[in-house]
């Protein structure tokens, strides 16, 4: 059996890691913790998860490359992609903007919901529109740009066989974006290190030429434990480098090669804290679960104002905007994502 015909249930488990530390990040940014006790802590503990959303394009072009097969049509990939992730988009985007709708907001332009419906906002350099009406989403687009651009790449990656040398390359890549943003403003400094498809591309590659790494037996050997101190150390010193430096570069590097380790211990069948059934499950629901997150933050702390409740611990609110997006990602994975991914891909075999 081929190494890329196993699966890979802890990376489906580290998922939820990377979906949570996203919603701690919004969390601290949207200021529920701000001037309690627990600011201090919870700015340390989740001020750089927003790097969470960098394990998921690595992870993805990780995945792919592990599932695909030689001589897969272009339009096969392309169908499951779009069946993956656009029904829970479409459902998590609408739901989102019928929320601004009923709390009166108007900053929301139609070419901003447009955009965003379509997947394409991130290619714009503006917050109001790569951040309009589900915030989340702008990852998806691009996410959606990655999959066009996977057939093509996955063709010349195949060909590569210094394989580590352009892991390098694009690893040193993704540390030259923010030198090169420099000579954009502040506004669009930002776009083009975390928002821009073009840039954030990198790391989809770098995801997929450590995959190559791993199915040809080419891996070092670095084993999960200490791939994951050096995730921590890059996770926490990340906040204390200049500039943009710290919103992909630094981290970049170890959440690859923990990517890799822990692809190799599910291959060799090592113990694994991520492998077990309920870590596996809330990986499974991750995805819906960071559509819904920001939305739900969003709704319940505005819906706690406007009821006049205030004084209780910050910890009650954050628990239960975590239980209400959790329950709404299950929801939205079993009536949503998983049928219409089975129906979607049903269709397009018999096609």
């Amino acid at each position: 059996m081929r190494a890329s015909d196993r699966r890979l249930p802890s990376l489906t488990g580290l998922r939820f890691v990377a979906a949570l530390a996203v919603f701690g990040f919004h969390l601290n940014a949207l200021g529920l913790f701000r001037g309690g006790p627990a600011e201090g802590a919870m700015g340390l503990l989740f001020g750089p998860g927003a790097i969470g959303v960098s394990f998921f394009f690595v992870l993805s072009g990780f995945v792919l490359t592990w599932s695909a097969r030689p001589g897969q049509a272009a339009t096969s990939i392309w169908r499951r992609r779009a069946a993956k992730i656009y029904p829970n988009h479409v459902v998590a985007w609408f739901v989102a903007l019928l929320g601004l709708v009923v709390l009166g907001a108007h900053e929301v332009s139609g070419v901003s919901v447009a955009l965003g419906a379509l997947l394409l906002q991130a290619w714009v350099p503006a917050e109001s529109v790569y951040f309009a009406v589900n915030t989340p989403a702008w990852s998806l687009s691009c996410e959606a740009a990655f999959y066009l651009a996977f057939p093509l790449l996955i063709r010349w990656i195949s060909r590569v066989t210094r394989l580590w040398w352009l892991a390098g390359a694009l690893a040193a890549g993704v540390a030259l974006v923010p030198v090169v943003a420099m000579l954009f403003p502040p506004q669009v400094e930002y776009w083009f290190v975390y928002v821009f498809p073009v840039t954030r591309v990198l790391e989809f590659a770098l995801g997929m030429v450590v995959a190559r790494i791993v199915m040809s037996g080419q891996w070092i050997g670095l084993r999960p434990l200490p791939a994951s101190a050096l995730v921590l150390v890059a996770y926490f010193g990340s906040a204390h480098v200049p500039g943009t430096f710290g919103f992909v570069a630094v981290t970049v590097v170890p959440l690859t090669l923990l990517i890799a380790a822990v692809a190799v211990s599910d291959v060799d069948g090592t113990r694994s804290p991520w492998r077990s059934r309920p870590v596996v499950w809330l990986g499974e629901v991750s995805f819906a679960f960071y559509l819904v997150h920001h939305f739900v933050i969003r709704t319940v702390a505005e819906g706690l104002e406007e009821l006049g409740v205030t004084g209780m611990p910050a910890v009650v609110p954050a628990a239960l905007m975590f239980a209400v997006s959790l329950l709404l990602a299950w929801l939205l994975y079993r009536f949503v994502e998983k049928p219409a991914f089975r129906l979607l891909t049903r269709q397009s075999q018999a096609v």
